[in-house]
């Protein structure tokens, strides 16, 4: 495995410079594959943020070793997933990185965490409200109870990803908006000593709302991913109804699937 490095030419990619690409020239894997997976790595992991430019393909080729043809297929792969774009008198550049959730019971804000996606959150709503019907059945509680409803705005790198809203049985937990705004709600349930054992949940489609668009920074009519979760704890009661929406452009679950013995 031979690596190649260096500073980069210009100055126009100070993040792109620090990086070391390994590229195995007698893989049978192609070279430009090998150096998009590095960089779309890269990208997800925020080495490579929103904003940073990559500098044009004569600097990398000479930089890499590489051909112009096989710079030019890497970035243009990614370019085609949404990673990166091309600016006319500006150069290539990082738009976003796409979130990838394991397919289990986990907390967007953990999993955006320990992916270096340097999640915030903004509470738009925290209030406590009568239980709708949906809400009590999900929740097991009886319809026009009270239950706390929070609305949050999940963002990586400054650029939103998911509009989140939440029930949870009002008697559960102490929360206040400091806390909600700078870690996730999974964890502040296991703080309180709820220990969260399984969970229902439902992954849709549909056309983001003009609000909803404008929250999440798409057009309206634009795709969202949008999921229902029932969580219960290791009891088997009912303790977090969620219904969340995520931007398509930027979000996917990964999931492993086994062959039925």
């Amino acid at each position: 495995m031979a690596k190649t490095g260096g500073r980069a030419r210009t100055a126009a990619a100070p993040a792109l410079s620090s990086l070391d690409f390994a590229l195995d020239r007698g893989s049978p894997v192609p070279l430009y594959y090998q150096l998009a997976q590095q960089l779309e790595a890269a990208i997800e992991h925020g080495v490579l943020a929103p904003g940073n430019l990559l500098g044009n393909e004569v600097d990398l080729s000479v930089r890499l070793g590489l051909s112009r043809p096989t710079v030019r297929q890497a970035i243009q792969s990614l370019v085609d997933k949404g990673l990166l774009v091309r600016r006319r008198g500006v150069g290539t550049q990082v738009v976003h990185s796409q979130v990838k959730r394991p397919l289990e019971l986990s907390s967007l804000y953990d999993d955006l965490e320990e992916a270096g996606q340097g999640p915030t959150t903004q509470v738009v709503r925290h209030e406590v409200v009568p239980a709708s019907c949906d809400v009590a059945a999900a929740l097991g509680v009886a319809e026009g109870s009270e239950v706390t409803v929070l609305d949050r705005l999940r963002c990586t790198h400054g650029q939103p990803v998911a509009l989140l809203c939440n029930y949870l049985p009002a008697s559960l937990l102490d929360l206040d908006d400091a806390r909600l705004e700078s870690t996730g709600l999974y964890r502040m349930m296991r703080s309180a000593g709820v220990t969260l054992h399984s969970a229902r949940q439902r992954v849709s489609a549909r056309a983001a709302t003009a609000e909803e668009a404008a929250r999440l920074d798409e057009e309206e009519g634009a795709a969202l991913l949008t999921m229902q979760r029932t969580a219960y704890d290791d009891t088997g009661r009912p303790v977090e109804y969620g219904t969340h929406i995520y931007r398509a452009s930027r979000y996917t679950f990964d999931f492993q699937l086994l062959v039925r013995p």
